[in-house]
C-alpha cells in the first residue's frame, strides 16, 4: 500500500465560499493501489472505475479557471491536475447531448428535432445498444443518479431499462429543486422523483444537488471497489433553472448585482461542493488510485437563467460555439501526461467507445459508433481520431427564409438547420439561432422582451462559415471568400444525411398527464402497446372522449407553452 502525500485545498479557500467541506484527501486516509484480480501467479489490473459527471446548461464562462467570476476551487484544481479539454464539443440542448453521450449521432436515433417532451410518446429507440449496457455485459456495476431526460412513456424506456444497475432521479427535463414538481404548462404539474421504476415520494423537500450527491456516496460506501468495477453516470439537474440554492450559497456572492447571476453562481457553488464530496469519497473507500473522473456540461450556458458563455458567440440552443463548445475535463491516476491543456478534438460521442475501451472491451463491440477511442489522445497527448464532427441536421427546425437549394451548389438546401465541423472549418446552414456575443451580466436586470427585440431579427443568410481554430469567436464569416470549402463542408452533409433515420416528434399524450397518474410522471403506455409516431395515443377505455375533450381545452395551454420553451430554450 503507498501512501500519498495531502492534496487538494487549504480550509481558508473553501470557507471563502461559504461552504465548509473536508479536503481532498483526509490526513489520515490512506490510498489505494490499482485494484487488481489474480489469474494463475500473476496480477491482471481490473478495469477502472468510471465516474461521468454531467451538469445542465453550465456555459463555458461559469467555471473559474475560464476568469469567471464564480469561484469553482474543487473543479478548478481537479482540472488542473488532470486534462483539460478545450476543443470539446456537446449538444445545444438537454435531451440531445444526454442521447448522444450513451448512443450516437441524433440522425441515428430519430431525435434531431428539439427535445422530449414529457407527454410525448417517445423515448431513446430500442434497438439501441447503449453505453451502460455494454458495460454491463464488460462486468461492471452500472448506476445513474439525476436527470434522465430521454424519454419514459413505456417502462421499457426507463433507465433500469437501458443498461442502469439502479437509477435515482428525475425522468422529465426541468423539476423544482425542492419539491420535484414538474410542469410542462399551466396546470400538467407532476410530482418527478423516482427511485428504480416507483416513485419516491419521500425525499420531498430535500436540495437535489445535495441529495444526489449523497446518493453517489451510498453507492461508494457500500460497494466493494475489488468485486467489480463501478460506472457512474451523475446527471445533475444543476445550474438548470428553475434558479434555486440554500441561502448560505447566496451570499457569498452577494457582491454581484445581476440577480439571476448571483443565484446561478450559487449553483455552480454548490456543483462544485458536490464533486469535492464525491473526490473525497472515492479516496475514502478506495477507488481513487484505479478511477477515471470525467467532468462534462450538457450544452452552453442560458444569459436568461444566468449562465454565460463569453467569450463565444451564442447560448444553448444554437450552433454557434457558445451553444455547443463544452467545459470538460479528464481527472485520472491513470492519465499518463497530466497536467495540461488538451486541443485534440473531442466530440461527446466519443465517450461511449473510449469508455468501453478503458473497461476492456474490443473494437468489435464498437463497431458502427459515431464515436472513436479517444483515449490515447487526452492520457498520452497523441493526435486525435477524430477529424469531423457532425453538429446536427434537423429537417423540422423552422427553415431559414433566405435559403435555397441553389444557394447550396444544387446539392443542398441551405434552408435546413444544420452544422458540421471538418478540420479548421466550421459550416452553418438554416437558422442557427440567437447569435450575438453576451458579456458577463453586471446590471441587476432588465425585461425579458429586450431579449425578445434582438432574437427575432432574422438573419438575411442562410450559410456561414468559419476558421475555428484561427477565429473560436465566429466574428469572421468565410463563406463568400471560401465557396470551395463550403461546398466540400456541404456534399459531407449530403453524405450523413443519407444515412440519417426519419425523425421521431410525436404528438403529446393526453393520457401522460400525471393527474390520471396518481400525481406523477411515469410510464403510461403499457410495453405491449404498438408504437404510432404521428399521431396522440387514444387507449381504449370508456372515459377516452372524456379524456380527449380535456386536452383540447389543453392545447391553447400546450400551444402558449411552446412558445414559452422556445423563448426558454
Amino acid at each position: 500500500m503507498a501512501t500519498t502525500t495531502l492534496t487538494g485545498f487549504s480550509m481558508m479557500s473553501v470557507l471563502s465560499l461559504g461552504y465548509l467541506t473536508w479536503d481532498l484527501m483526509s490526513p489520515n486516509q490512506v490510498d489505494n493501489e490499482p485494484d487488481q484480480t489474480f489469474h494463475g501467479r500473476f496480477p491482471v489490473p481490473q478495469p477502472p472505475h468510471i465516474i461521468f459527471i454531467m451538469t445542465d446548461d453550465q456555459g463555458f464562462n461559469d467555471i473559474g479557471y475560464h476568469s469567471s467570476d464564480i469561484r469553482t476551487p474543487v473543479l478548478d484544481k481537479l482540472a488542473a491536475d488532470g486534462v483539460k479539454l478545450e476543443n470539446y464539443y456537446v449538444q445545444p440542448i438537454c435531451t440531445p447531448s444526454r442521447s448522444q453521450f450513451i448512443t450516437g449521432y441524433q440522425i441515428h436515433t430519430g431525435l434531431q428535432h428539439s427535445i422530449i417532451r414529457p407527454r410525448q410518446p417517445n423515448c431513446l429507440p430500442f434497438d439501441q445498444v447503449t453505453l451502460p449496457q455494454r458495460l454491463q455485459q464488460l462486468g461492471y456495476s452500472t448506476h445513474m443518479v439525476g436527470k434522465w431526460h430521454l424519454g419514459f412513456y413505456k417502462k421499457g424506456c426507463l433507465p433500469t431499462r437501458r443498461g442502469f444497475d439502479t437509477y435515482f432521479g428525475s425522468l422529465t427535463g426541468s423539476v423544482d429543486y425542492y419539491t420535484y414538481n414538474s410542469c410542462d404548462g399551466p396546470g400538467l404539474c407532476g410530482f418527478d422523483l423516482h427511485e428504480g421504476e416507483s416513485v419516491a415520494w419521500d425525499q420531498k423537500g430535500k436540495y437535489s444537488t445535495h441529495l444526489y450527491t449523497k446518493r453517489v456516496r451510498k453507492i461508494l460506501a457500500t460497494h466493494d471497489p475489488r468485486s467489480e468495477p463501478l460506472f457512474i453516470f451523475l446527471s445533475f439537474q444543476a445550474v438548470h433553472s428553475p434558479l434555486q440554492s440554500p441561502q448560505e450559497y447566496i451570499y457569498p456572492y452577494r457582491g454581484l448585482e445581476n440577480v439571476a447571476r448571483r443565484k446561478y453562481a450559487a449553483m455552480v457553488s454548490t456543483v462544485d461542493e458536490a464533486v469535492r464530496n464525491i473526490t473525497y469519497a472515492l479516496r475514502k473507500y478506495g477507488y481513487y488510485q484505479n478511477s477515471v473522473l470525467i467532468f462534462s456540461t450538457d450544452n452552453g450556458g442560458q444569459p436568461l437563467s444566468g449562465g454565460n458563455n463569453w467569450p463565444l458567440r451564442g447560448r444553448k440552443g444554437t450552433y454557434w460555439e457558445g451553444g455547443i463548445r463544452g467545459l470538460g475535463f479528464v481527472h485520472s491516476p491513470l492519465l499518463q501526461k497530466k497536467r495540461r491543456v488538451s486541443k485534440a478534438l473531442v466530440h461527446i460521442t466519443d465517450w461511449y467507445p473510449t469508455l468501453v475501451g478503458l473497461a476492456g472491451g474490443d473494437e468489435s463491440l464498437t463497431e458502427g459508433l459515431d464515436g472513436y477511442n479517444v483515449w490515447k489522445a487526452i492520457s498520452e497527448g497523441k493526435e486525435s481520431p477524430r477529424l469531423e464532427i457532425l453538429h446536427n441536421i434537423d429537417p423540422l427546425y423552422n427553415h431559414a427564409r433566405r435559403g435555397s437549394l441553389q444557394k447550396g451548389f444544387g446539392i443542398w438546401n441551405t434552408a435546413v438547420q444544420a452544422s458540421i465541423r471538418a478540420g479548421d472549418w466550421k459550416l452553418l446552414t438554416g437558422e442557427p439561432g440567437y447569435g450575438d456575443w453576451i458579456p458577463p451580466q453586471i446590471l441587476p436586470g432588465f425585461p425579458n422582451s429586450w431579449w425578445s427585440l434582438e432574437r427575432h431579427i432574422k438573419p438575411r443568410k442562410s450559410v456561414w462559415l468559419f476558421n475555428i481554430s484561427g477565429d473560436p469567436f465566429e466574428r469572421f464569416d468565410m463563406s463568400e471568400q471560401r465557396p470551395d470549402v463550403v461546398k466540400q463542408l456541404l456534399a459531407r452533409l449530403v453524405y450523413y444525411n443519407r444515412t440519417a433515420v426519419p425523425v421521431r416528434f410525436p404528438s403529446e399524450d393526453p393520457w401522460a398527464h400525471p393527474q390520471l397518474n396518481g400525481g406523477a410522471w411515469g410510464p403510461w403506455v403499457g410495453d405491449e402497446e404498438e408504437d404510432s409516431w404521428d399521431r396522440v395515443y387514444l387507449k381504449k377505455n370508456k372515459d377516452w372522449k372524456k379524456k380527449l375533450k380535456q386536452s383540447k381545452n389543453w392545447s391553447f395551454f400546450r400551444r402558449l407553452n411552446s412558445r414559452m420553451m422556445s423563448n426558454r430554450i
